[in-house]
């Protein structure tokens, strides 16, 4: 019955950092963690913000804050807050602690009780291991807006907040308000060059048009004078034809007609000269 009673009982895993600019990255490590047991209560502990200035430094975020987001992360069930910086025995018992969750590079003991935070749990065998989310860090999020750190201040100058709210100086707010401005007129120049461009590009597109539009009539008039000069040329040439056939009719029908009308003088001549010979033998 006790043994059931075990088995029934949720596993306790414990997992802790200061969670500063909540990300995905420590989203995906509290999931492995409750996924490490198919019925899992999961603990996360979060350090305050005295533990964590002296030991690791300033935070964006402040613990209140960083508390909060922890309670909105679906895969808690239970935020501590003050989380002691090295775990102890004491803190295990306290908290019913089965597992500890985090990944397996050494973490630097900042406090001096010794080279890995977690190498008293590791000794004990309560450490389970989970992977980190490369390529994501609370660092890099800081970095990023570090590196663009003038636009940032020229955006939130923009949206109306003051140069002692960004800590800002004077003459720094001058020179950034001036590159704004600069910035502003080329963004306007660059989108009426593009519209410029697409104007030029849509007069040429329909010059194109216009163009092919005229080769194709020019080709179909072209074709059609052609057609009607052939067909010009083919009457022209039958007339002509038939003129010339009509003109060679006309010839032959006169020459038959010489023709006859020699024969007939010919005839006449000959009656005659019957009649001479015959007045001349009556003599």
């Amino acid at each position: 019955m006790e043994k059931e009673e075990v088995q029934e009982r949720a596993v306790r895993v414990y997992a802790d950092g200061i969670y500063d600019l909540f990300h995905f990255g420590h989203a995906r490590a509290l999931e492995q963690a409750k996924k490490l047991f198919p019925n899992t209560y999961l603990l996360v502990g979060c350090c305050n913000d005295e533990l964590t200035h002296k030991y690791k430094g300033k935070t964006v975020m402040n613990e209140k804050e960083r508390y909060e987001s922890l309670r909105h992360c679906r895969w808690v069930d239970e935020v501590i807050p003050d989380a002691p910086w090295v775990i102890t025995q004491e803190f295990v018992d306290k908290h019913q602690i089965d597992y500890v969750a985090h990944d397996s590079l050494p973490y630097a003991d900042a406090s001096g009780a010794g080279k890995d935070v977690y190498e008293f749990v590791k000794s004990i065998g309560k450490f389970k291991e989970t992977k980190r989310t490369y390529g994501i860090s609370t660092s890099d999020i800081i970095m990023r807006i570090l590196k663009d750190y003038n636009q940032y201040v020229m955006r939130n100058l923009a949206r109306g907040y003051t140069r002692k709210d960004l800590g800002v100086s004077y003459v720094k707010e001058k020179r950034l308000r001036v590159n704004m401005g600069l910035k502003k007129l080329h963004e306007r120049v660059k989108k009426q060059q593009e519209k410029v461009g697409e104007k030029i590009q849509t007069v040429a597109k329909t010059a194109s048009i216009h163009r092919n539009e005229w080769v194709e009539n020019a080709d179909r008039l072209v074709a059609g004078f052609l057609e009607m000069f052939e067909e010009g040329c083919h009457k022209m040439g039958t007339a002509i034809r038939d003129r010339i056939q009509e003109q060679l009719r006309v010839q032959q029908l006169r020459g038959l007609i010489y023709d006859e009308e020699v024969d007939d003088e010919f005839y006449d001549d000959s009656e005659e000269e019957e009649e001479y010979y015959d007045n001349e033998e009556e003599k």
